[in-house]
């Protein structure tokens, strides 16, 4: 297991670089001028020129680069060019929300999803897996800002039990920000749950027709452990790559949702850097979503060899 760590570790290397250039190159095919636009409306030539000259935007390609770059390695990701803060320090601000709220969809999916699946799965046929498939139908076709809407509309404006937007830190008060987040969670927990009960279901329905389930019930083992045991864990390959994928999506931000309930996360930062030209901003918030990425997926490599014997050896 440490050789294969260190493999993956020495192709994620390049793999960033890659990622940390086509980000910048990409920035640059953007329409307007950063210096023009921090320049105002009257665009003096000469404070053009300085903030041409400060933001080195009369280097060449290359060189704009490896500026970016060695500043990325030393931790300075840039300043944002609307608010003059770093941009480090707003994705620390950022972040945490995002992350919280991701995690906590991600757990709401988790326990609907994969326990959908195993039920319909081991009652193909019944009305237990009809159900289950159109809960999934239902929720791949819902649409995530509808579905918060109306959850708005019923818990908020007509029950009164839950805040309609806002955020309030967890350290501030931990009841009032599981209020605020519970909704936005459940609707993207939603769509995540679906997508892992198709997937749960047709993992465990290929699983639980292998010859070495038939053995074990054959041998008397009851079917609680055949299935939790001895199919499920089989089954956990697909689903753990594609709750890396899942959580990966959650991370770089809901933005719709976010939206709806006034959630100040990634997702916002990046709508508003992007309509204010804030290169820097947007630059950080994607480099550090790509990481995010690929850590999720090297953490669900070795997952694998967790619940599965067979790559151990």
């Amino acid at each position: 297991m440490i050789e294969y760590l260190v493999k993956r570790l020495a192709s994620i290397l390049p793999t960033l670089v890659f990622v940390s250039m086509l980000i910048f190159g990409l920035q640059q095919l953007l329409p307007g001028d950063p210096a023009k636009i921090l320049a105002g409306e009257e665009q003096d030539p000469a404070v053009v020129a300085y903030l041409r000259t400060k933001l080195h935007l009369d280097e060449p390609l290359p060189l704009r680069y490896a500026y970016w770059v060695g500043g990325v390695l030393r931790g300075d990701l840039g300043e944002s060019v609307r608010t003059q803060q770093p941009v480090l320090e707003l994705i620390v601000q950022k972040l945490p929300v995002t992350v919280e709220l991701a995690l906590l969809a991600f757990v709401i999916a988790l326990l609907i999803g994969i326990p959908a699946g195993i039920v319909s799965a081991v009652g193909r046929g019944s009305a237990w897996d009809y159900a289950a498939n159109v809960f999934a139908l239902w929720g791949l076709s819902t649409p995530n800002f509808w579905l918060g809407i109306l959850m708005i509309l019923l818990f908020s404006v007509q029950l009164g039990w839950l805040p309609a937007s806002g955020y309030v830190s967890p350290f501030e008060d931990l009841r009032a920000n599981l209020a605020a987040m519970i909704m936005p969670a459940f609707v993207l927990g939603n769509a995540i749950a679906a997508v892992l009960m198709r997937h749960t279901r047709s993992a465990m329905l290929q699983v639980l027709s292998s010859d070495y389930v038939r053995t074990a019930r054959a041998k008397g083992l009851n079917e609680r452990t055949v299935v939790l045991k001895h199919a499920l864990r089989n089954a956990l390959t697909p689903i753990i790559t594609l709750g890396a994928l899942e959580l990966g999506t959650l991370l770089s931000g809901a933005v719709l949702t976010e939206q709806v309930f006034t959630i100040p996360g990634f997702g916002k930062l990046i709508v508003d850097s992007v309509f204010n030209r804030d290169y820097a901003v947007v630059q950080g918030v994607v480099l550090v979503t790509a990481t995010a990425y690929i850590t999720l997926n090297l953490l669900a490599d070795l997952a694998y060899f967790l619940v599965n014997p067979r790559l151990r050896a």
